[in-house]
């Protein structure tokens, strides 16, 4: 007797429809195969299947099985296919009935004893089962909540096989499991702006960062603030939008690092070290996967110690930076991941960090800090919106107790109304923030008064700025006047963004 069961795989972060066909022959050696490009770890599934059911109570087959994962020229790999093989092969034995398996979408792993256990990946199978008409999906009981946050289909968490058979014969039916708009969890920052003595002009250069999502390079010498400045960074982002916490938990459930938790509902903050390769940063291996830059998707990606990092790995960010996307080519295919985030990057002013120091001497030489400087390329830097000098803490303000600002909630409350301007413009072209806008759009959208314009003309011409720069000052200044909540972007906005340029210039 033959039975379908439809489940499915992801490649990158789309989920692809499988169909799990099973075939109990009434005659034949009895055999156990799979055919339609099974990994290992697919084919360990057959060990898994026969004892998970032999200890539910159930007979294997004594004549010859065979179970076809279709399409096969997909490559199928994970432990997620021993839920709806076990089901195939108790519908094909007529345990249960074929009728549910029509509009039915099964996925999760089986252990030894019967228990079904999480698998990666489960919220882009359940967005794909959704759009290919399936009415209900049948998850392990880990995933039921991740999955649930795909609306418009009925989700069931298992914990054990016996459980679905139950249900499926309807015994003891599984209550669906309840959708839950995903909020905000509240977030304890060990890091706030109220803790950080003087730097005010980085702390305001932050919260321009923040509000618009630009690009910002802070540079200064050792003990300034920088990385203290960077950590307390999360605390002033606002709250991710619906389609982003979608977005964000899609990546982290590929890849496995939800670490419990069924939904993103906070922005990433990825700092990897120095000496990251390559690939862990932009993404790749044989069967590519995403990197720092995707992790980041929708966060922050903080790169300290900013010129220590391969030259390659740091040149390999122009596309990323530009487009928001980072493409992976290998001989198996390319696969395309999201890498939409703020880059926040610290970095000393030379090798030694104490160039310009007051009171400290710097002992580079002159060609150590000429070679030092050429390793972040010009082009990387004109990718960086906002540039900022980050000066030594007088030791008198450093002697007083606690910090000298405003606290991180009072900053983010602005940030979060500024974003509010800035979704209300962008909603019609789907971007979030004024960092993500094309030319085009910012001619279409953002009003210049007369003196801002001559302004903007007159600075482009006097530093000879690129092409990109000029827009990038002008997306800044419009965040600023966000910020003030200016319709129009004027002479002082733009006297500010300007400010924030030249320093990378």
């Amino acid at each position: 007797m033959l039975a379908k069961v439809f489940t499915g795989t992801t490649i990158g972060l789309e989920g692809i429809l499988i169909t799990a066909e099973v075939d109990v022959a009434s005659r034949g050696f009895p055999t156990f195969t799979i055919v339609g490009l099974p990994g290992k770890e697919v084919n360990e599934s057959k060990d898994r299947v026969r004892t998970a059911l032999s200890n539910a109570g159930f007979t294997m087959p004594d004549s010859r099985l065979t179970v076809n994962l279709a399409p096969a020229d997909v490559p199928k790999a994970g432990s997620l296919f021993d839920l709806p093989i076990a089901v195939g092969i108790l519908a094909a034995q007529g345990n249960i009935t074929t009728q549910i398996l029509k509009e039915t979408f099964f996925v999760g792993e089986v252990s030894l004893e019967g228990e079904i256990r999480a698998v990666p990946g489960v919220l882009s199978l359940a967005l794909m089962a959704r759009e290919k008409g399936f009415t209900s999906v049948f998850v392990p009981l880990d995933n039921a909540k991740e999955a649930s946050h795909v609306e418009g289909i009925a989700v069931f968490g298992v914990s054990h096989i016996l459980d679905l058979i139950h249900h499926v014969r309807g015994d003891k039916l599984i209550m669906a499991h309840v959708y839950e708009d995903p909020r905000e969890e509240t977030t304890k920052y060990t890091y706030d702006f109220s803790d950080i003595t003087g730097q005010v002009q980085a702390k305001r250069s932050l919260e321009i960062a923040a509000a618009g999502g630009h690009n910002i390079h802070m540079k200064g010498v050792p003990g300034a603030g920088k990385t203290m400045l960077s950590r307390s960074f999360p605390s002033i982002l606002p709250p991710l939008e619906r389609e982003e916490v979608l977005e964000v938990t899609k990546m982290y459930s590929v890849t496995g690092l939800l670490d419990g938790h069924s939904v993103i509902t906070t922005r990433p903050f990825r700092a990897p070290h120095h000496t990251t390769s390559r690939i862990g940063l932009i993404g790749g291996g044989s069967t590519p996967m995403p990197g720092e830059i995707s992790l980041a998707h929708r966060g922050v990606l903080f790169l300290d110690e900013f010129p220590e990092f391969e030259r390659g790995s740091l040149e390999a960010l122009r596309q990323p930076l530009e487009d928001g996307v980072v493409t992976i080519s290998r001989a198996a295919g390319s696969l395309t991941f999201p890498a939409r985030f703020l880059l926040l990057a610290a970095s000393n002013p030379c090798p030694c960090g104490y160039l310009g120091h007051p009171t400290k001497r710097c002992i580079c030489s002159q060609s150590n800090i000429l070679k030092y400087k050429k390793r972040l390329s010009g082009p990387i830097l004109d990718r960086i919106d906002i540039h900022i000098d980050i000066p030594p803490v007088e030791y008198e303000k450093l002697a007083g107790e606690g910090g000298d600002g405003e606290q991180s909630a009072d900053i983010r409350k602005r940030v979060i109304s500024a974003r509010a301007r800035e979704k209300a413009r962008l909603a019609p072209y789907g971007k979030f923030t004024n960092a993500e806008m094309t030319s085009a759009e910012l001619k279409r959208l953002c009003k210049f008064s007369d003196e801002a314009k001559e302004m903007l003309k007159s600075a482009a011409t006097r530093l000879q700025i690129s092409a990109r720069s000029f827009f990038k000052i002008a997306k800044t200044a419009q965040t600023i006047a966000d910020l003030a909540g200016s319709d129009s972007i004027e002479l002082v906005h733009i006297s500010e963004a300007l400010q924030y340029r030249m320093k990378g210039e």
